[in-house]
């Protein structure tokens, strides 16, 4: 079955049931991963993301209502259908009233089941657009993170709509990349996507920059200018950093959203703009509403759907992925042939806080490029581009070792190059103390004093 087909989760503590249910979705056409517990399909979960959850309700330890809860708890998107017996109807029922996509009772009809499957997966699914391919919009977002392919599940499906989204994350984790993958798999694909960093902008500029502005409105204006809404005419608008923007403009921008309409500055008309605006921060919103420094009737026009970005040290796994690629691109930028990193460097890349996240890496493997003089890239480089230190680590033979040949010259040094006074003080005859000087190579003549 190819991978590309739609994946069917199925859960049930009855082999024989879980063998004909597979094999009549198999049939079917879908590719299906089973469990025999609950616990079980949770730990599947970690690594697949199916389109549909089919699961019995009787199930030993976890039964299926709990293991919807915990799936609803992860992923709200991903429907579960329960498969109940007779008895455990009412508790089906009152699973539908919290979220469970449906039920089937026992004995079912398996036209109804493929029917209920095929409805589940319509709603959990993206339809395949039959211009582009179906990759394409995510093209640069790279991940092999179980809870990114949530992400950008719940992405692709929202990005069908025209609501307002609010993505949150870390500074460096990747918003604008997320908001352009938004657009590119909205509606408004071919019109354009335009970003403005709210904080980068002086408070003054902010206005003119994003409603426009007529000739001579202010100092300056020495040609009218359109603004980013009316640029962005048909397509979206990304607003980062939206918690920085000053109250008196988060008004105006309300106004914007509510009206659909646009006054630049210096101006009394207004032009009618088509714009999905998107939007993202890494600041505590609420928190600014509880303090008065953010609007909360624009944070619900923005906070239509939210989007959260795991940071990157909650999607570890991503990090060789993303650090080979940044290396594969680099290396070209520096003209030089780099094949890969030791794995000693790979696992510390893997291992290490990652505060700035995304952004800091990438800065971590230009940083290498630049330095790097052989085709694998050592622990010691990434060592010094994450500005750790480098620590060597011995075998405890090396370790003794060194250790004996640096007391050895401690000794030779204090006294000289005197054998018989060194033999002393480190509690040895002279034979054993000459033996461990040969051992290591060291000539007690080069000790002593230059006469």
């Amino acid at each position: 079955m190819p991978v590309s087909s739609p994946t069917v989760l199925l859960v049930d503590d009855d082999a024989d049931l879980l063998h004909l249910l597979s094999l009549r979705l198999r049939a079917a056409g879908y590719r299906v991963v089973s469990a025999a517990s609950a616990e079980e399909a949770l730990t599947r979960l970690a690594t697949e993301r199916p389109g549909v959850v089919l699961s019995d309700v009787q199930l030993p330890g976890m039964d299926g209502l709990r293991l919807f809860d915990e799936i609803h708890g992860r992923d709200p998107t991903l429907p579960v259908i329960l498969l109940t017996a007779h008895g455990t109807i009412p508790d089906a029922v009152e699973a539908t009233a919290k979220g469970v996509f449906g039920y089937l009772t026992k004995p079912f009809d398996a036209a109804l089941l493929l029917a209920k499957v095929q409805s589940a997966l319509d709603l959990s699914t993206p339809p395949p657009e039959p211009d582009r391919l179906g990759e394409d919009w995510r093209a640069e977002i790279l991940s092999r993170s179980q809870r990114m392919a949530e992400l950008l599940n719940e992405a692709q499906l929202v990005a069908r709509s025209d609501a307002s989204v609010l993505i949150r994350g870390e500074s460096g984790t990747g918003k604008e990349l997320l908001a352009r993958a938004l657009h590119r798999a909205s509606v408004r694909a071919a019109h354009p996507f335009i970003a403005l960093n709210c904080s980068a902008i002086p408070e003054a500029l902010l206005e003119s920059e994003l409603f426009g502005h007529e000739k001579g409105a202010f100092t300056g204006a020495v040609q009218a200018h359109q603004g980013l809404f009316r640029a962005a005419q048909g397509g979206t608008l990304f607003l980062d950093e939206i918690g920085d923007m000053p109250l008196n403009l988060q008004t105006k921008l309300l106004r914007v959203l509510e009206e659909r309409k646009v006054r630049p500055v210096g101006s009394n008309v207004h032009h009618a703009v088509d714009v999905r605006v998107l939007s993202a921060t890494h600041q505590n919103l609420e928190a600014s509403i509880a303090a008065d420094q953010f609007r909360e009737d624009l944070y619900y026009r923005l906070n239509v759907v939210e989007l959260v970005l795991p940071a990157l040290r909650e999607r570890r796994e991503d990090i060789p992925l993303l650090a080979k690629h940044f290396l594969t691109r680099l290396g070209k930028k520096y003209g030089k042939h780099l094949n890969g990193f030791s794995s000693e460097a790979l696992t510390a890349l893997s291992a290490a806080p990652w505060p700035g996240n995304i952004r800091q890496l990438h800065n971590v493997i230009e940083q290498v490029c630049a330095l790097s003089t052989t085709p694998i890239i050592p622990l010691s480089l990434v060592h010094r581009a994450l500005r750790l230190p480098t620590v060597e680590i011995l075998s405890l033979t090396e370790a003794r070792e060194r250790f004996e040949r640096e007391y050895l010259i401690g000794l030779l040094k204090l006294t000289e190059g005197q054998v018989a006074d060194a033999a002393r003080l480190a509690q040895r005859n002279r034979t054993e103390f000459y033996r461990l000087l040969q051992k290591y190579g060291l000539t007690p003549d080069s000790f002593r004093p230059v006469s």
